[in-house]
């Protein structure tokens, strides 16, 4: 039954108000009856006492039982209770919201630690997302794959995996258009002196790209007009182009956004969305756009013959294949934005990371590029084949996500009571009790000192090619985990590298460097550089909703190498 007419705060309330009149309405009766058994007027002021206390004080019960009854369960085990932080409000709402503010000027992933590879991998089956997640995003991502568990996450997964099995030839050229798309309005602008913002610039190219090989329909966003540097006298105002298409990027990341704010402040985000569900009115845009596409596909569907379910045209698309395995709408909507999310924002994150650090490093840029001229030269388009054989090039790649993970940080609750091994030697495991939220974090573990050596925190594309590998990677290979691990590895991991090389190839024929421009709001605080580590010397924001991006763009400036060489 939908339940659109109400909002997630009314909602919550509505369901937290059961909580409350069912304890007072039962203490009142329990005291009113009492007393009429013993013969006592029942003063109004004690009927007040009992509703106003009835609802705090069976709280305070509960916590009290709960918590002892994980000191048993904990010493059956014998594990030990994790120990926890204790803020100085009720429900430690002071530390919720410091947590929330923190998250707008600190260092992306300060807060948190994290274990991994117990959820992700050797007990996977008592690591869900669960209800308290799928509740925060089923508005944006519904039942699909990265929002679902058992059984229905089984049937999303065995519907998309046939559809990421094999390279495409259709792909390479998808991804081919929409660079030379890219690069000539980069270009064009860096004619006039002034700077692009990339990630801007790329996260078109990846919606563009992923929309058309995903539903044969491509927004086509790169058509509105790029936006300027706040400085420069070009008017910025109007956006030229598309104007649907910079609506349905916009929405989408603003949907994003929502559901991360919801994640963030845990279960009780509802009393945030009191007057309105925070998502409703950018999904309205991201519907208006898919639903038509979706529909025509399954009417053209089922006008069509039967064939072979396990055929694959070259240029079939993801809703193809979907329709051809079932006529639930719901079920192909769910999906395929589900994986427009991954096949735009991940690989949109990645490479604007990448041209981060190859800006920061300009010695790593000559280099990779002498390995892209080597083997592709200056105009020909890369295959399937040369990305394979470009050793350094999936250096780059691998310590570009080693650093800056596309997911920096993941959530999982477990279904079961179990004990984690204790970080402390000598300290009896840690006990965590069925039903917990566990967040962890792949960026932090990405850059430990004690898992990746003393230079984690440097960018060196090196360390993959070099006796390092063997020293860290090899003999505990969890330690790296851009695209997941176990039963939940990611399904386009290749077709992700596929077309993150074939981007940074057609870069790096038309452009011999880059430099960092930065806008005020892309500029770190000044304080970050009194930290320590990479926060130091970071020369944007990093900032995470589902996946990581800059705060204030990436903006840069791009050398073009000469005309008579470059792509046309």
């Amino acid at each position: 039954m939908s339940r659109t007419w109400l909002s997630p705060g009314v909602a919550y309330l509505a369901r937290g108000l059961l909580s409350v009149v069912v304890p007072a309405a039962s203490s009142v009766i329990i005291v009113v009856r009492l007393a009429s058994l013993k013969g006592v007027r029942v003063s109004p002021w004690l009927i007040s006492a009992v509703v106003l206390g009835a609802a705090p004080l069976g709280f305070a019960a509960y916590v009290l039982a709960d918590g002892i009854s994980q000191k048993r369960k904990a010493y059956r085990l014998g594990a030990r209770l994790v120990p926890r932080i204790h803020g100085k409000l009720p429900g430690n709402l002071d530390k919720v919201v410091n947590m929330v503010l923190r998250n707008e000027n600190e260092y992306l992933g300060r807060p948190i630690e994290d274990e991994i590879k117990t959820i992700l991998a050797t007990d996977f089956d008592n690591y869900v997302k669960g209800a308290k997640f799928r509740e925060a995003v089923d508005s944006v991502l519904g039942t699909g794959v990265f929002n679902s568990d058992g059984e229905i996450w089984k049937l999303h997964r065995t519907m998309t995996r046939p559809f990421f099995t094999h390279d495409r030839i259709s792909h390479f050229e998808i991804f081919d258009r929409h660079a030379d798309h890219a690069i000539a309005l980069a270009k064009k602008r860096f004619r006039t002196g002034l700077a692009i913002d990339f990630q801007d610039l790329i996260s078109r190219f990846t919606l563009d790209s992923a929309s058309e090989f995903l539903f044969g329909h491509c927004i086509d966003s790169l058509s509105a007009g790029l936006p300027y540097p706040h400085n420069a006298t070009e008017s910025t105002d109007a956006i030229q182009g598309d104007n649907a298409a910079a609506a349905f990027a916009y929405a989408f990341s603003q949907a994003q956004q929502a559901i991360n704010r919801r994640v963030s402040i845990g279960q009780t985000w509802p009393l945030v969305e009191i007057l309105a569900d925070g998502t409703a009115q950018h999904m309205k845009v991201v519907n208006a756009f898919l639903d038509p596409i979706l529909k025509d596909a399954l009417e053209k569907r089922s006008t069509t013959v039967e064939f072979d379910k396990k055929e694959f045209a070259d240029d079939q698309t993801l809703v193809d294949h979907l329709v051809n395995l079932t006529s639930d709408f719901k079920i192909i909507k769910d999906e395929t934005l589900n994986i427009l999310l991954a096949g735009r924002d991940t690989t949109a994150s990645t490479l604007t990371s990448v041209v981060y650090l190859l800006a920061m490093h300009p010695e790593f840029l000559t280099r990779l590029r002498e390995e892209i001229i080597s083997k592709v030269g200056l105009t020909r388009r890369p295959t399937y084949d040369d990305i394979k054989e470009m050793k350094y090039l999936r250096a780059v790649l691998n310590e570009t996500l080693r650093l800056f993970p596309a997911v920096p940080f993941d959530i999982r609750e477990n279904i079961c009571d179990t004990t984690w091994i204790s970080p402390e030697d000598g300290k009896k495991p840690l006990f965590i009790p069925k039903g917990t939220m566990l967040s962890y974090s792949v960026l932090l573990m990405h850059r430990r000192t004690d898992l990746w050596g003393p230079d984690a925190l440097e960018f060196d594309p090196d360390r993959w090619l070099d006796e390092r590998v063997k020293k860290y990677l090899i003999p505990n290979p969890f330690i790296f985990l851009p695209f997941n691990a176990g039963p939940r590895i990611c399904l386009g991991q290749q077709f992700a590298y596929n077309e993150m090389s074939f981007m940074v190839i057609r870069l790096l024929q038309n452009f011999s460097a880059i430099t960092l421009s930065p806008e005020p709001a892309m500029r770190p605080p000044a304080w970050w550089a009194e930290k320590g580590g990479r926060q130091a010397i970071e020369q944007f924001r990093p900032r995470n909703h589902l996946t990581l991006y800059s705060m204030g763009g990436m903006w840069v400036k791009m050398e073009a190498v000469d005309d008579g060489e470059v792509i046309d």
